[in-house]
């Protein structure tokens, strides 16, 4: 399951990559990549929560779902933004994505061994 986790933050990835571009060039997202992205998100973290219930999953499984947990509140505090139709702050997109790199970095040394 690990590896259909990290396909999942990976796509959620790209998709999180061209929202940021939007967000820097002072345009809103399209609402159609903002919801598949953050159903994406949600889809990751319920694999590893399950990874993490059934036992057997590593440390650092348990740590990245700590920091992708982290990454998903700033995902929803950069939505509510999004909902007043506000472009969001550029320094709270960055501080989401690099939780979420650390996140899904941490999750790859897993799946990599290292």
């Amino acid at each position: 399951m690990l590896t259909y986790a990290i396909v999942v933050f990976a796509i959620a990835a790209v998709g999180g990559v061209f929202m940021a571009t939007k967000v820097f060039s002072g345009q809103l997202a399209p609402w159609s990549l903002s919801i598949v992205h953050a159903l994406l998100g949600a889809t990751g973290l319920i694999m590893l929560i399950m990874m993490v219930l059934e036992g057997g999953a590593a440390g650092a499984i348990t740590a990245a779902l700590g920091l992708l947990v982290v990454a998903a509140l700033g995902g929803f505090y950069l939505a509510s933004f999004h909902m007043k139709n506000v472009v969001a702050p550029k320094n709270i997109v960055i501080i989401h994505a690099g939780v979420a790199v650390v996140g899904f970095l941490t999750l790859l040394s897993v799946f990599l061994g290292i």
